[in-house]
């Protein structure tokens, strides 16, 4: 069984998209992209250099992939993330593409949770997810997630596209790991921890003044 991680540079706020470079998803009018590289440290390429050093295989959405695809084949052939892209399995989700230039590219489509599924119960190296936030919904929805990874920048844009768009299922996650760099970029590993928990600081029996509010805020959200 194959475990599926998920490797995502998200802003405090919780933007993923365009975080190489303007040009990179533009798409929504969004002009601020390449908001990762004022964050770049010796510690951040530690991180990629440690995630890479394994046997992996890459599951994207097209998008991502040709994004990756118009990058690192030509990158450095010294740099540690290209030599790791370039030998690793790519597997791309997508009903518009029929060849692939890219070497190692393997195409999913149709019923791509389904694919998606054999693929994890098949043998091979870890699937890994970069980028990708339209699949990366696909992939929430049907719990096919073993492992959350993000690297979190100290920086909110107040617009563009988030990792967890509305509409996912709640879910409840453990942290597993946790460490700082010097700009302040935190690496965030997580696993599923199954439904959300709920509690209330509220006692059993709420003052009259807090069901007075209660009355009040649902009045409120009706005439809203």
């Amino acid at each position: 069984m194959r475990k599926l991680i998920t490797l995502t540079q998200v802003t405090l706020d919780g933007i993923m998209q365009g975080p190489g470079g303007p040009d990179e998803d533009p798409r929504g009018g969004f002009t601020q992209g390449g908001w990762v590289m004022p964050f770049q440290d010796p510690v951040v390429g530690e991180i990629m250099g440690e995630i890479v050093s394994v046997e992996f295989a890459l599951l994207l959405g097209r998008r991502t992939y040709e994004i990756f695809a118009g990058y690192w084949p030509y990158a450095d052939g010294d740099n540690p993330i290209a030599k790791a892209f370039n030998k690793a399995t790519k597997y791309v989700v997508t009903n518009s593409l029929d060849t692939f230039d890219w070497i190692n590219t393997r195409r999913i489509s149709g019923d791509a949770i389904e694919a998606i599924r054999r693929l994890k119960e098949s043998d091979g190296p870890e699937l890994h997810t970069w980028g990708s936030g339209k699949l990366l919904q696909t992939l929430f929805a049907a719990d096919l997630i073993d492992e959350f990874r993000t690297l979190v920048y100290p920086v909110v844009l107040g617009r563009g596209k988030r990792l967890f768009e509305s509409g996912v299922p709640s879910r409840g996650l453990a942290l597993m790991q946790s460490r700082s760099t010097p700009k302040g970029v935190l690496f965030n590993t997580y696993a599923p921890a199954g439904a959300t928990a709920k509690g209330s600081f509220q006692p059993e029996n709420p003052s009259k003044a807090e069901l007075t509010r209660r009355k009040k805020l649902a009045t409120e959200d009706a005439e809203a």
